[in-house]
């Protein structure tokens, strides 16, 4: 185990690395990810072994069906992941660019440049492929990264981590750049490191979140569960609404974006909710309902309050029944995770009212929760999906791991001279960008 005074010393080399990679040319940094994307390839064997044996470990632990969902890393999921990598390198460079460029007088000149923040703790569930899209997007903006993965994937971690830094070791890019702790002990303590670590981004659970929140003095940016639901208006294309809740519920149910509660407008649930509940069933999907859904599909089990507030993350889905919009509103915004949530509906003055007034990082019209994703939004990757009203908010891709600084440069230029009777006026001019 990693004792404090070591840890200490892991962060003062993190953010050392960081300082050199702040100032790296675009060409230099892209250089570095495809070099890591190369060893990853060549290590790839090595990681899916690993991979192999964590998931043998952690199923005769009795992992729950979800976590080992998003555990497993076959030859597929690491060649997707590998390409996420390549995707970054494809990015704008989020570091340098001038965001204000002002006059504030003759001679006198005011810029705002984005910068990175430094050095980054992230703290992830048992994701291994985490490590690679965190990895990407520190080394394209310029900073550190000290990463702690799920205690179920500790031997894919260390797999991996040990590729990307051999692959960045061949570049301009200092390995250190990139490190990995193993126990929960060394997370407690990185949490104490302040004056080292600048964001703590903690992905897990909303207790887990808070824990992180409340255990440290660094920033938090909260990357929280997805309690995501889909509203079928009373004006919503039946055969729309079907395939849409179908995808949002099993086309990867493990996903912090997957749909956990489905509200049906009772205009529509006497046809909606049958045909539906067919195709889902067809799915091996487990139907949790009210009352009102009950007396249209009675074989389904009750749903609870605890069923509203409940990321399940597998092959189940509460359904209720809604008489207005309004309800459907009041519910998402009473039990959901700020997350995604979706409306299907062919009325676009009721999708207007839905998307402005549902309090959510992602508000859909028409279309699967799915898409609340860094790379479908063309982010390359994220280092998570923050469901925190402060911005960055959603999937969390480049731009949430850069800061600005001001820069004024003057030629001799004093305060007094602007203030006073006789003070010189300031010309706040904009320059060209």
């Amino acid at each position: 185990m990693i004792t404090e005074v070591s840890l200490i010393e892991i962060a003062k080399t993190t953010r050392q690395a960081a300082q050199k990679s702040a100032v790296l040319s675009t060409e230099v940094k892209n250089q570095a990810i495809e070099a890591v994307a190369q060893a990853l390839e060549k290590a790839a064997p090595k990681i899916i072994t690993a991979n192999q044996l964590d998931c043998k470990i952690a199923e005769t632990d009795g992992i729950a069906k979800p976590l080992y969902n998003r555990l497993k890393m076959d030859e597929a999921k690491l060649k997707s992941a590998i390409a996420g990598l390549r995707n970054v390198a494809t990015l704008p460079d989020p570091v340098g660019m001038i965001q204000i460029h002002r006059e504030l007088d003759a001679g006198l000149i005011l810029k705002r440049i984005t910068c990175p923040l430094g050095v980054v703790g992230v703290v992830f569930e048992a994701r291994p492929d985490a490590v690679i899209q965190i990895s990407a997007l520190a080394i394209k903006s310029g900073n550190g990264v000290i990463l702690k993965g799920g205690k179920e994937a500790t031997n894919s971690c260390q797999e991996l981590v040990t590729a990307i830094r051999q692959g960045l070791s061949t570049t301009s890019v200092n390995p250190d750049a990139v490190q990995l702790l193993t126990t929960r002990e060394e997370t407690l303590e990185l949490l104490k490191l302040d004056e080292y670590v600048d964001l703590i981004i903690p992905r897990g659970s909303n207790s887990f979140v808070k824990f992180v929140q409340e255990n440290t003095q660094i920033p938090v940016l909260g990357h929280a569960e997805g309690i995501c639901h889909v509203y079928v208006d009373k004006f919503a294309d039946i055969q729309k609404a079907v395939a849409i809740t179908v995808d949002a519920k099993t086309q990867y149910p493990a996903a912090c974006n997957a749909a956990e509660t489905l509200l049906v407008h009772a205009d529509v649930a006497a046809k909606f909710l049958p045909e539906v509940f067919a195709e889902l069933e067809k799915r091996q999907v487990e139907l949790r309902g009210d009352t009102a859904t009950q007396q249209i599909l009675p074989s389904i089990k009750v749903a609870t309050d605890v069923d509203w507030a409940t990321e399940y993350s597998d092959l189940i889905l509460s359904v209720k029944v809604v008489n207005s919009l309004e309800e459907a509103i009041a519910h998402i915004n009473t039990y959901g995770s700020k997350h995604t949530d979706a409306i299907i509906t062919e009325d676009s003055k009721t999708a207007e009212t839905f998307l402005a007034q549902i309090d959510a990082a992602g508000v859909f019209h028409n279309c699967s929760t799915r898409f609340s994703d860094g790379f479908r939004y063309g982010f390359g990757a994220e280092v998570g999906i923050s469901t925190q009203k402060m911005p960055p908010r959603g999937p969390v891709g480049l731009e949430g791991l850069v800061t600005y600084k001001y820069q004024v440069v003057g030629d001799g230029h004093i305060a007094a001279t602007y203030s006073g009777e006789n003070a010189q006026p300031f010309t706040h001019r904009n320059l060209q960008l």
